[in-house]
């Protein structure tokens, strides 16, 4: 009996050793506190605030007068565009000692003045060294001969989706404000830019956070703060999206040695491959990238991509779907000669293309030309968005029909109902009248707005696809 009960206390005591050995375990992937963390990252975080000139133009009265009226011309003068400051708020960190940090592309676009501030109460004028849209990055240079604490990027591409994550940024013009979570997911698409490969977290983030640090366990800086998803709200519902660190450190080491980026570039119009499209083409299953056009005197042309030839390969990496041909493109050396792997007439042939650079072409050009002129918008205080004329280098960099007008949404503020709407859509009728330009767009809605409160607009979104939404406004 003596024997059954040592027996039983010593099972006993090793089941109980054996769950605190787990307990141990598991507790050591369980930080018990950030504060040592936060205070030692704390000094490289900063609050950015930008401010730019805003036009503005409104009617005062609740009616317009007909032309030829006695009153058009006081009409007017109230309606005169009006000029006024506004003000914006972002994060960003510290790279240098130097004072280089980096942050969002939309975070100081148009900006007339930056001022950055350190460690909560230091503050300083700051310059752009190179901003680049595309990827919505920016690096800036504090105007400081100061010795500043910079961090370390880490490598995104070890970061497993459950890993902690702690963010640090300026929520609301909260400064100074640290958040944790875990990687929610990786490979995200959102649609904001055309190359998306966003880190999803659940840390919260919120309007002020774009441009901020995300950063592991290490204290390394593992992603970029720049989206969130917030519906019918302003606020954090857990689902951030973050740039991974290394895509960003390609375009800031870039940004910092040339002022500019360098991509690589084919000249191809594509599209998705889907189930049908793979039906009838025979493939095994919807890959790839669909050549939908090729471009005169491009790098595929000369190739001799046609339109039709299914994208499988890019210099030996899997094209798995339409968005992914983009990222790979953008990363390869411009001048390069790579191998792509096409699907026609039912096999796979071999071709080789010399990359061409992206920054280089027309459309390149002409979309960076339309963005230098977005400083000057309207603002349409219903909306609670700001907007410029659709130009003629709009129409040739998104290759829209020759003939069509309307506004580009330049910003779009946090409770707009606009709101699911992005920068750069653009907005062609109102009521499926057309609009001629920023102000006759400020006309239809106000004359809209009189009769009704349901708006229905036609949009060009990012992707050149155009649909109509309908609005109801309270």
């Amino acid at each position: 009996m003596k024997s059954i009960n040592n027996k039983f206390l010593n099972y006993f005591l090793i089941t109980i050793l054996l769950s605190l050995f787990n307990t141990v375990v598991y507790a050591k992937n369980l930080p018990s506190s950030f504060a040592d963390l936060a205070e030692k990252l704390m000094p490289s975080v900063v609050n950015i605030s930008t401010t730019q000139t805003i036009t503005t133009s409104s009617n005062p009265f609740p009616f317009q007068f007909p032309p030829g009226s006695p009153f058009e011309d006081l009409f007017k003068e109230f309606s005169q565009p009006r000029e006024r400051q506004a003000t914006a708020l972002g994060s960003g960190f510290i790279i240098d000692k130097k004072g280089i940090v980096v942050t969002n592309n939309h975070v100081i676009q148009g900006a007339e003045d930056i001022i950055v501030k350190v460690n909560g109460k230091q503050e300083y004028k700051a310059k752009v060294i190179g901003a680049d849209p595309y990827a919505d990055l920016a690096v800036l240079e504090i105007i400081s001969d100061k010795k500043f604490i910079p961090v370390n990027f880490g490598n995104s591409d070890k970061m497993r989706v459950g890993d902690w994550v702690v963010a640090i940024g300026n929520p609301f013009g909260f400064g100074g404000t640290v958040t944790s979570g875990i990687v929610s997911a990786r490979n995200r698409d959102i649609g904001l830019t055309r190359y998306d490969d966003f880190i999803q977290t659940d840390a919260s983030i919120n309007v002020g956070n774009s441009g901020g640090p995300l950063f592991n366990l290490e204290g390394e800086v593992i992603g970029i703060n720049t989206a969130i998803i917030a519906p019918g709200s302003s606020g954090s519902i857990g689902i951030g999206f973050a740039i991974p660190s290394n895509a960003a450190i390609v375009v800031i080491n870039q940004l910092i040695e040339f002022g500019e980026t360098t991509r690589g570039w084919i000249g191809v119009r594509i599209q998705e491959v889907s189930k049908e499209i793979a039906e009838l083409e025979k493939l095994d299953k919807a890959e790839g990238a669909l050549v939908a056009s090729v471009q005169e005197k491009s790098p595929a042309l000369k190739a001799g991509i046609k339109p039709g030839d299914i994208i499988l390969e890019f210099d030996g990496k899997k094209v798995e779907t339409m968005r992914t041909l983009p990222k790979l493109v953008a990363q390869a050396e411009v001048g390069k000669r790579v191998k792509v792997k096409i699907w026609r007439n039912n096999k796979t042939i071999i071709k080789t293309i010399v990359l061409g650079r992206l920054e280089s072409t027309k459309e390149f050009l002409a979309e960076k030309e339309t963005r230098s002129d977005s400083t000057n918008f309207i603002q349409i205080e219903d909306l609670k968005i700001s907007v410029r004329d659709l130009n003629k280098n709009d129409i040739l960099s998104r290759e829209l029909p020759k003939n069509t007008t309307g506004v580009v949404i330049t910003k779009i503020s946090i409770d707009s109902p606009l709101k699911f709407l992005y920068v750069n859509d653009i907005i062609v009728e109102v009521q499926k009248e057309k609009i001629k330009n920023s102000n006759h767009f400020l006309t239809l809605v106000k004359s809209a707005l009189e009769k009704e409160n349901t708006l229905l607009f036609a949009i060009y979104n990012l992707n050149n696809q155009r649909s109509y939404l309908t609005v109801k406004l309270k």
